[in-house]
């Protein structure tokens, strides 16, 4: 229950507040939006950069770590196309719904959870898994879909439109700068990084609350049979094979406990900008990011518990 009060609650009222005040009409959707601009295209490519440029790669970007995760996520995307083909939606809605259950919310729900339960110098297993989220999620789905929609166009071709689409993205861009700080050995000058600091710390607040204001403008419609199972996949299995890929490979416990708790974390609204991508499966894919965002408070609590 202490992880209840202490860790899950205060990141999900904040989220709460943003949906009430929004539904509510106290701060308009034109507001959240620049909230959400703010935080996901300079402030948390900030925090990203930040932390890229100052942990130590070789210890934290371990084989094990990567490998329980992704191997889970990609397992998970297979799951969620097989599950909505065998649910009678078309090969372009089942790639949808896949990534739907591929995409957790690495960062708003990954990277707040994990500091207020195990602190901010238990997040360097957080950062490596974020460093390489977008790329691998969006570079799968695109492919997939590009496969299924049989365009076609040559590999060459899809190679340079998922690469055209992964540099575009200001996150990938802040990961990308923080690695060649990192390796490099360059020292930010002091000024900066306590410039950086400051915007930092308004990253995260500011992102779960404009994450509630964005999910008011969602609506619980859909098949409710695949959302159930969107949920049960990104919740309880995606994290589930990443603790025993995650045991099996002698993970460090502190990148261990990263690793879980970002796989147990609900789809992240990036679900529905790729399904709004290519006009498959919306419904399904807003009403999923909805509804198992509510649902996260209960099973995250249960993630927690089990990781001590």
């Amino acid at each position: 229950m202490q992880a209840l009060l202490d860790v899950i609650l205060p990141v999900f009222l904040v989220i709460a507040t943003g949906y009430v005040l929004t539904w509510r009409g106290y701060f308009p959707i034109s507001g959240i939006d620049g909230v959400m601009k703010f935080t996901q295209g300079f402030a948390i490519p900030c925090l990203l950069f930040q932390a890229i440029a100052n942990i130590d790669l070789g210890a934290t970007f371990h084989p094990g770590l990567l490998t329980s995760f992704y191997v889970g996520a990609g397992t998970c995307f297979a799951l969620g196309i097989l599950g909505a083909r065998l649910f009678g939606r078309d090969w372009e809605d089942a790639v949808v719904i896949g990534f739907a259950c591929l995409f957790s919310n690495s960062v708003l729900l990954g990277l707040a959870i994990t500091e207020r339960a195990y602190g901010a110098d238990a997040m360097a297993g957080n950062f490596a898994i974020v460093a390489l989220h977008s790329p691998f999620c969006y570079g799968l789905g695109i492919t997939v879909m590009e496969i299924v929609r049989n365009r076609g166009q040559s590999p060459a071709k899809m190679a340079r439109a998922v690469l055209a689409a992964m540099f575009r993205n200001a996150l990938v861009i802040g990961i990308l700068l923080g690695f060649a700080v990192n390796l490099s050995g360059f020292d930010l000058p002091r000024v900066i990084d306590d410039a950086l600091d400051l915007i930092v710390r308004a990253a995260l607040p500011a992102a779960l609350f404009a994450l509630g204001g964005v999910l008011y403008q969602y609506r619980p419609e859909g098949d409710k049979t695949l959302i159930a199972m969107i949920c049960v996949i990104a919740l309880v299995i995606h994290p589930t094979i990443t603790w025993s890929l995650g045991t099996a490979l002698d993970v460090p416990q502190d990148l261990f406990r990263s690793a879980v708790l970002t796989a147990a974390m609900a789809p992240g609204f990036n679900a529905y900008i790729f399904a709004d991508l290519y006009g498959r499966a919306r419904r399904v894919a807003a009403s999923s990011v909805l509804v198992a965002t509510a649902a996260s408070v209960l099973t995250a609590w249960g993630w927690l518990i089990a990781l001590g």
